[in-house]
Order: structure tokens, then sequence, then C-alpha cells
């Protein structure tokens, strides 16, 4: 399945991989027809003069000796000498002498014993400069064979760099793509995903395992295709040469699949442990980096070494598990299958070469012995992507499995702007299935109020306001927004017309006005002025040197609490949202800056529904409907004079908050 999947992706960029492939086959064929050049040279031209001789008359390619003109023919004839070499020395005889057998020479006679028969001719030895004179007309041809000879491989080599080029582009665009396609599904996916998964396993995913991923395309396909074609081309040419030697040889390939098998089996479960380990490592190191102040501060670096240790341990084992299955596959099995086949071709040699009747030449010998040392590299080419292969496969399925997850569909439909009524009606909502942490909740607001939540952590504030946005969506009951339920309209469009500030406000890394606008093209920089103006920050942020163009760190570590939170109050009113909520947005922040967001929210509470959640009442009061939460139920509601009459649960907080205030 995930290797489909990763030929689907490769689909996309199929002209370029079959542009690299088609390149890559004629590489190769260029490089496999280079032992069958050697071999013509040396068997038709190198040693080619031992070969019969017939007289003639044409000077051209002719042969002076004895005063007579000779040139090599292939087949004997009447007017036939034969060219003989025994041992270091070559020797005329002036008749047809059988190239078979065995042959010996005494003075100027030469024996030839053809299974027990002797035969006897009349021989005359060669000089040097004899022999070279036979050679003469070999030597154009031994040239252009030769130059023909380095063409193929100039030709091989400027094609495989052309492939090569190739299948990096694919790759790189097919990690590409799978890269955008994980992290715009990141996005569709539901907060709820994110709950259980920790940020660096998602990471390890998108960066980590993609490029895992981009070696199969590279180093995996390029090496299996170069690998299957030069087997291809290597036995086509050793069937040409010698098809029952070519036979012997092919015992290779069941071998190979075999092992192929056994180590998969193994390999797959050691990169699965791997990669897990992998992402947890990343996980633990995006933790520790982030929570380091409280690591340092209560002196746990010890404990968290110890368990870094622990997981980097496991990995470690798993690591060098697969390292011994590596090394027994790219040297030991590659070593020995080579052995074992020129043995085999030792031993058909050498039975073949005892024959009268022996097809094999040394040009053979010569191309067979290239062939089987060409045959061993894409061999172990190919044993060695065995690793990656398997580590592909496993990264891939990492890949898909987040894929796979159900997200949700984002869409552009626009919705006209809210009037801000807001209807909750009789809601039930748990994180968990039956385990409800709001039951029964129901209120409606009306445009242009102020509704503040509160109660004790974990009564279900915050739960309210996650289920408003559709960060989660309710088991029962209705929510509605000017009487449409949200559940009708797309989230985009939902949140379109809705703004948020969290407890512990998140900036981005870049300026102080891109975070308001956050690059959005419809906000302009003036309105990013007048949001900032309007909440008061300009009186905060006019002591940075660079103003609204001051670089922003992660996370906004560089500026206060107090400038991050009114950095992040005004984005959300650069987008003028109808409806406006405040999570516990000024419990971290200073009593001064406090007063200036209160003093804004007068103003801009008018024509807009606004949502605070805060733990500080004496910031509420002026709300016009306050919601005492308790273990998940409202358990009073009115604003504040009413409350304080009805002495209940409100007026027992807001008397416990002033009489802390009064004490400190």
């Amino acid at each position: 399945m995930t290797g489909k999947r990763l030929y689907q992706y490769a689909l996309h960029v199929k002209w370029v991989i079959i542009g690299a492939l088609a390149l890559l086959a004629v590489s190769v064929g260029a490089e496999v027809l280079g032992p069958l050049v050697a071999k013509k040279m040396i068997d038709d031209h190198i040693l080619g003069i031992e070969a019969y001789w017939q007289e003639t008359t044409a000077e051209e390619s002719a042969v002076s000796f004895g005063g007579k003109l000779y040139t090599k023919g292939a087949d004997p004839s009447d007017q036939t000498a034969t060219l003989l070499q025994v041992g270091r020395n070559f020797y005329w005889v002036e008749e047809e002498v059988t190239l078979d057998g065995s042959r010996s020479v005494q003075g100027d006679q030469l024996k030839v014993d053809i299974n027990g028969e002797i035969y006897e001719y009349q021989v005359q030895k060669l000089s040097v400069d004899e022999t070279l004179a036979f050679y003469k007309p070999e030597i154009p041809m031994i040239i252009q064979l030769l130059v023909i000879y380095m063409l193929l491989f100039i030709v091989a080599a400027l094609l495989f760099y052309g492939q090569f080029l190739l299948l990096q582009k694919a790759a790189n665009r097919i990690i590409q793509k799978m890269r955008n396609d994980v992290f715009t599904h990141m996005h569709r996916l539901p907060i709820r995903y994110f709950d259980d998964l920790p940020a660096g396993k998602v990471v390890s995913r998108i960066t980590n395992d993609t490029e895992v991923i981009r070696e199969l395309y590279v180093a995996v396909l390029s090496n299996f295709f170069t690998g299957i074609i030069y087997m291809i081309g290597i036995y086509t040419a050793m069937f040409i040469l010698d098809a029952k030697l070519a036979l012997i040889c092919l015992l290779l390939l069941p071998l190979l699949y075999v092992w192929m098998i056994i180590y998969r089996k193994y390999a797959s479960k050691y990169n699965h442990a791997i990669r897990s380990k992998v992402s947890e490592i990343n996980a633990m190191m995006n933790e520790s980096i982030q929570g380091m102040p409280i690591i340092q501060a209560f002196r746990r670096e010890r404990k968290m070494r110890d368990e870094f240790d622990e997981m980097n341990g496991v990995h470690f084992r798993y690591q060098n598990k697969l390292l011994s299955l590596d090394a027994l596959s790219s040297h030991n099995l590659v070593g020995v299958l080579r052995n074992f086949v020129f043995v085999g071709f030792i031993w058909y040699f050498g039975h073949d070469f005892l024959s009268v009747h022996s097809a094999l030449t040394v040009g053979v010998l010569y191309a067979y012995v290239d062939y089987i040392n060409r045959l061993f590299n894409p061999v172990n080419n190919m044993v060695n992507q065995l690793s990656n292969l398997e580590q592909a496969l496993v990264a891939g399925n990492r890949v898909f499995q987040l894929l796979d997850e159900k997200g949700e569909e984002v869409r552009e439909e626009k919705v006209d702007r809210f009037a801000g009524n807001v209807t909750f009606d009789h809601v039930y909502f748990g994180y968990q299935e039956g385990e409800y942490v709001l039951k029964d909740i129901d209120f409606v607001t009306k445009q242009g109020e102020t509704v503040a939540l509160v109660g004790h952590t974990g009564s279900g504030k915050s739960s309210i306001m996650n289920i408003l946005f559709r960060f989660y969506d309710c088991q029962q009951g209705e929510i509605r927004i000017d009487g449409k339920n949200i559940r009708s309209m797309s989230k985009q469009a939902l949140r379109e017309h809705m703004g948020i500030v969290l407890q512990d406000p998140y900036l981005f890394t870049g300026t102080i006005a891109s975070n308001i606008s956050l690059n959005d093209p419809r906000i302009s920089r003036e309105q990013v002025e007048a949001a900032l103006e309007a909440v008061g920050a300009d009186r905060v942020l006019k002591n940075l040197k660079k103003g609204l163009d001051e670089p922003v760190a992660e996370k906004g570590g560089t500026l206060s609490s107090g400038q991050r939170q009114l950095i992040s109050f005004a984005r959300a009113l650069a987008f003028d949202p109808a409806i406006l909520i405040l999570d516990e947005a000024t419990s971290n922040i200073d009593t001064e800056t406090e007063a200036i967001i209160q003093e804004a929210m007068d103003v801009l509470k008018k024509g807009r529904t606004t949502f605070v959640i805060a733990h500080r009442l004496s910031t509420i009061k002026k709300a016009d409907q306050i919601l005492v939460l308790d273990r998940g139920t409202i358990v009073e509601r009115g604003n504040h004079e009413e409350l304080m009459k009805r002495k209940g649960k409100y007026y027992q907080m807001y008397q416990l908050q002033q009489g802390h205030k009064q004490g400190a």
C-alpha cells in the first residue's frame, strides 16, 4: 500500500523520471557494448593473425610474404596457407591446418594432436619483423575499435550524469509536493489531534521522514533501475557470447530474491523502531527547549538527561542491529555470490577448454570476466540500498498515516458579517466520549453585549470558547449565531468574523506589524497603526527602536508579557471581528497595562459581542451578563450588582479576591 502511494507521487513527475530512465538505458547500453568491442578487438585483430591466409593480387590490405601477397580469409580454399601460434612464436604452413587440437613444434615440424590422431606439417618460423608485417593491416581497425570503446564510455558518462540530474530534480519536486501536502493537511486536522501527538513528532514526519523518502527516489530508485537495466544488458550480452555460461550466472537472481525477502523481514522491524525513536527524540528535544526555564529552575537536568539517554540507547541498539544486517548484506553476501559465480565460470571454462571443439576464445574469456565484474557492481549497489528502501517505506508509512487522518476541508466561502447574537441551546460537550465537561449550557447573548465567564479552574470557561470557535464540536445541543447553527457553515467562514486573544499570546517570527496583520493583504499598515492605538499599545511600544518594524523572535521572547498581549489584542481588533473573545486576556498583564486595555474596552465593545474569561473579577464589573460556572454547569447568571446582591458563589469569589488585595 505504501509503495503504491509512493508510486502515485512519482507519477506527478513521470515524464522527468521516464526521461531519466531513458538516458539511463542508453547509458547502460553503451557501457555493456564495451566488452563486446574489446572481445572483437582481441579475437579478430590482436589475435586475429592466427587464421587462414589466401594468396591475392590486390595490394590493398595485403601482406607481402615469400614474394607473394596474402590476405586473411574466413574459410579455407585451394590457395590457403595457415598462420599458427605455438607458445610465443608464430609459424607459417603452406597448406590448410585445423585450428583445433594441441600443437607442438620440433625444428621445422609441426605436430597437431586431435583426439589421439597426430598430424604433421612442414612449418616456417616467422621473425619478429615478419610477424609485425601480418599485424599492420589490423592496426587501423584496432585504433578504430579503441576510439569506439572510448566513445562508448564518454557517452555513457554524459548520459549517466544527465539521468542523475533529472532524478535529483524529480525527487526534489516529489518531496516538495509531499511536504506541501503534509503541511497543508496538518492545518486541516482538528485541534483534538494535537492533544495526543507531541509537536516534535509532527515536525519529524514533515522534515526527517520526507527527507528519508527523498533518498528513495534519488538513491534507491536510481540504483535499482540502474542495476536492473545493467543486469538485463549484461545477461543479454552473456547469452550472445555463450548461452550455457549465462545460465550458470542466471542462478544469481533467485539467490538475491530469497535474501531480499529475509532482509526485509528483519529490516522492517528495526526501521520501524528506529523511526519511532527518532520522533520521540525530536519530541523530547522540542519539549526540553520550550521548558528549559522550568528544567533549570527545578534542577531537572540530570533526570531529563537520564530519560534522553534511555531513549537514545534504544535507538542505538536498533541502529546496531540494522548495521549488522547491512554489513552481512553488502560485503559478505555479495562477496560469497561473486566467488560462487567465478568458481562456476572457471569450472565451465576449464571443462570447455579441454574440449576439442572449444568455442571459448581469449576475447570471450576477457568479455566474460569483465561482465562478471560489472554484474556485481549493480548487485552490490542494490543490496546496499535495501536498507534505504526499508527506511523509505517505513517513513512513507508514517507520513501517510498523518495524511490519512481525517481532516477538514478548507473552504473559501464567505458569509455576511455577523450581527453578533449568540445562543447556546442546552449544550453538552466532553473531550472524551461520555465524559462531559460542559452540561446543559443554555444562555443567550445579544448583539453588542459583553458576557463574562467566571469560575474556578476546570469549571468549563475555556471549553465554551473552544466549541464556540469550533475547535471542537459539542455532542448534544446547538450553538447558533444570528439564529443559524454554526455547524451548518464551514469553520473558516465562521471564524472570519470572530477574533480571539488567548491567555498566553503566540507571536510568530517576523515584525510587530506582520504579527498584527498576519500578512493579510486586506489589512493595511494604517489599520495596524489604528488597532495599536485603539488598544493603547502605542504607549507601551513607543520605546522600541524600529516601531512597527521591530523584529519579533520566536514566540516573542524579546518582548514583555504585556507587550505580547497588547500585540495579540491589536491583532484581533485589526481584523474587526463581530464577536471578540478574551480568554484570560489580562491575567498575565501588569496593572498599568491592564488599565490601558480596560480603557480601550469601553470604546471597542460598542457594536461588538464580547466574551471575556477572567480570573480578576474587578475587570468584568461592567459586563452586561456574567455567567458563573461550576463543574461544567451554569450555577449563577446576571450582572455584577445582581450577583453581589444574591450573595452566592460569585459574591464569595469576589470577596475572596478583594480580601487578598487588601491583605496584600
